[in-house]
């Protein structure tokens, strides 16, 4: 391997995608050999899928020693799948992609171009996809919002596509903290970063791990706790006006007894405002429960990911 040429890791996390993991290798191979400038690895990781996934990659890693292979004990989650690949990548560089071939390998050299230019971090961003519009919408929303509550400043829909220079991946990796939202904590770094438009191909083999609006709402919630204390400021604001309004209630229900000499009664009266108030204690203690639940998963110091079985391991 000639000194010169820098290397270049392909991670590649996987879920249940027995028919994409061949075309997505065989699409990134042909890429990568006619960039021959960079040497390549190509990590693969069975996030313990049901089906054939983790033979299909093994297969590949047999036959062609610049694949890697990381089977997972079981599904650990999409961000620790994607974590397990990059914490086995030993490039200047890593390109994480996804392995449903709705990312295009074709991208590469793009995203090696803006790299030599000086960026740390490339991205993809999508502009297009033939998702579902609903899910894609309100995905989209997400991240405006997220762009302008977060402390830090988060690109509006970027995807998991993106290359991470060595220098940042190793900021990443040195992390202790469990629940993870990657996109925001590449922001968070503040390393110098270029966006690549791009629009997101149609799956065509396979099902996506994100099957329902459930999934996204998960997503979402990770991202908005982990880098906003916005719902704990709303929480404060609204407790305030409670309290003033309380006051101002009694004050009136005196003023009022005083003045016509009779009491305000009235069930429905006490009954709605029992409830109003009954759901904004509720939602209060929720949203602080979300902050407790992610302490509480620092606090146990699992690790994010067990590994079964690697083929074609460097050590």
């Amino acid at each position: 391997m000639p000194k010169n040429k820098k290397l270049i890791s392909i991670v590649i996390p996987c879920f249940n995608e027995e028919e994409n993991i061949e075309r997505t290798y065989g699409a990134v191979k042909k890429v990568v050999d006619s960039l021959g400038t960079y040497d390549f690895e190509i990590i693969f990781v069975d996030n313990g899928s049901e089906d054939a996934s983790a033979k299909v990659m093994e297969k590949i890693a047999r036959r062609d020693p610049t694949v890697r292979a990381v089977l997972l004990t079981r599904n650990f989650g999409p961000e620790s799948s994607g974590l397990a690949g990059l914490e086995y990548a030993t490039g200047d560089a890593a390109i994480l992609m996804a392995a449903d071939m709705q990312d295009p390998p074709e991208l590469i050299p793009d995203y090696l171009h803006k790299w030599e230019e000086g960026y740390d971090l490339v991205l993809g961003q999508i502009i297009s996809t033939n998702d579902n519009r609903l899910l894609l919408g309100l995905r989209r929303q997400f991240y405006k919002i997220l762009h302008r509550i977060a402390y830090i400043d988060i690109p509006i829909n970027v995807s998991g596509f993106g290359l991470i220079d060595k220098k940042v991946l190793q900021v990443i990796l040195a992390m202790p903290e469990r629940s993870r939202f990657y996109r925001g904590l590449l922001a968070w770094t503040g390393f110098k970063r270029a966006l690549i438009p791009y629009k997101r191909g149609e799956r065509k083999y396979g099902r996506s791990s994100y099957r329902s609006i459930f999934s996204y709402i998960r997503h979402a919630e990770k991202g908005l706790f982990a880098f906003s204390t916005l719902p704990l400021d709303i929480i404060t604001y609204v407790g305030l006006f409670l309290v003033l309004f309380a006051i101002l209630i009694t004050l009136a229900f005196v003023i009022i007894f005083y003045t016509h000499g009779n009491p305000i009664t009235g069930s429905a009266t006490l009954f709605l405002g029992m409830m109003f108030f009954g759901g904004i204690q509720i939602l209060a203690m929720s949203i602080v429960g979300k902050y407790v639940a992610i302490i509480f998963e620092e606090t146990k110091n699992r690790p994010h990911f067990l590994v079964k079985k690697v083929i074609n391991e460097r050590h």
